[in-house]
């Protein structure tokens, strides 16, 4: 009887085993999924997502607080002086740790050996192939950015040349009032603070963008019916 009962439970059991097994902690749905990626494997691009929405805070803070630090060195001293001070500090930090592990070898009398052996035995060779690939993928920018150069400067589009040559006008009175750093510390730090707000305030933000990107269309739309050729153009 216990063997015909077991028997009779264990199809159930079989059952349950076989169906959908709850997702794993970082994948599709799941509080570490990428969504810019969705059910993809998270590559360099989910990395760089989870760094800027801070959800690794230890991590976001070395990255951010780092970066700040250099463009803020940038903006009060020479690339050269900044550069030589960064290569003192960490040979500084890796001198010093030698020495120290050296002393320590040499009062215990172990045979541990570098320090650093386990990253010098590393393997950072680039072969040819990932030399081309990289290339490769660099040259599909590169002449899609001349492309669009191309066919700004030369008004291929009028509309889309006017709104480069506005733009331009813009940075303008920006050059006027920042120089070059102060436009990468704010983009440092719009970077790390403008993902994460907008992942708390989504629904409020989209609001207001959707009337803002409305009013925009409504002018781009006029400007167009006014501009000669592009209602033609439009209409063929």
């Amino acid at each position: 009887m216990a063997d015909l009962s077991a028997a009779a439970q264990s199809p159930s059991v079989s059952s349950t085993s076989s169906g959908a097994e709850p997702s794993a902690p970082g994948g599709a749905g799941g509080p570490g999924a990428c969504p810019a990626l969705g059910t993809k494997s998270c590559g360099s691009s989910c990395a760089v997502h989870d760094l800027i929405f801070w959800r690794d805070v230890k991590k976001t803070g070395f990255v951010f607080g780092t970066t700040l630090i250099v463009l803020l060195s940038l903006a009060a001293f020479s690339v050269i002086s900044v550069v030589s001070y960064l290569i003192l500090a960490f040979l500084s930090v890796t001198i010093s740790f030698r020495v120290y592990r050296s002393v320590i070898q040499a009062v215990q009398k172990s045979e541990e050996g570098h320090p650093f052996k386990s990253y010098l035995d590393v393997d950072i060779t680039l072969s040819s192939e990932a030399f081309h690939n990289y290339v490769n993928a660099a040259m599909v920018h590169v002449n899609r950015a001349l492309k669009l150069i191309i066919r700004l400067f030369l008004v291929e589009d009028l509309v889309d040349s006017l709104k480069l040559a506005v733009f331009m006008w813009l940075m303008t009175y920006v050059g006027a009032v920042f120089n070059g750093i102060t436009l990468l510390i704010l983009a440092d730090l719009l970077i790390f603070s403008v993902p994460i707000v907008y992942e708390k305030y989504k629904t409020q933000i989209d609001h207001y963008v959707g009337i803002v990107r409305d009013q925009t269309k409504s002018i781009v739309e006029k400007i167009q019916a006014k501009l000669p050729g592009i209602a033609k153009k439009k209409a063929e």
